[in-house]
């Protein structure tokens, strides 16, 4: 039987896009277990190990505390999503609330391009909303299919953007 590849610290940073210095916050924070020890005391990492990285890294791009990924690294990559309910609806919660981000930022954009093309700066935004009403409508953006794709809701979650939590 082969042996297993292991990676240094140095190979699992280069390898995941963390620093050294991130893994072992991690560790010590017990998000990562303490990784193996060679004898002479340097860290030893296998493929699960960075594959546990990677999916850490992906969820803090979500924005995700670190405090909430915990219960996922727990669940092994190929467990069934149907066997971990609750986790499948920690991840529709914080989905929706990513949703709600673009959206918001999608109106400060759409604010940014306003000002761009009227071409003045130093305006501030309540010159275009009185009372809370635009009184000039924003044009719509043209937004190619391949672009909706990264926006298309899964099933049985809300479709729109904008709908309430």
């Amino acid at each position: 039987m082969r042996d297993e590849q292991t990676f240094t610290i140095k190979q699992t940073a280069r390898q995941t896009g963390i620093s050294e210095d991130t893994i072992r916050y991690y560790e010590k924070i017990a998000l990562l277990p303490r990784a193996e020890r060679k004898d002479n005391g340097h860290r030893v990492y296998r493929e699960e190990d960075i594959e546990a990285i990677q999916l850490i890294a992906c969820l803090k791009k979500t924005g995700m505390p670190l405090e909430e990924m915990r219960p996922f690294l727990t669940v092994s990559a190929d467990a069934d999503p149907a066997e971990y309910p609750e986790l499948v609806e920690l991840l529709r919660g914080h989905r929706e609330s990513i949703i709600n981000q673009i959206a918001s930022l999608q109106q400060v954009v759409d604010f940014i391009d306003m000002k761009l093309e009227k071409g003045k700066y130093r305006r501030d935004c309540a010159d275009d909303i009185q009372d809370g009403v635009r009184t000039e409508e924003p044009k719509p953006k043209a937004v190619s299919s391949v672009q909706m794709s990264y926006f298309s809701a899964s099933p049985g979650t809300p479709k729109s953007p904008t709908s309430p939590r």
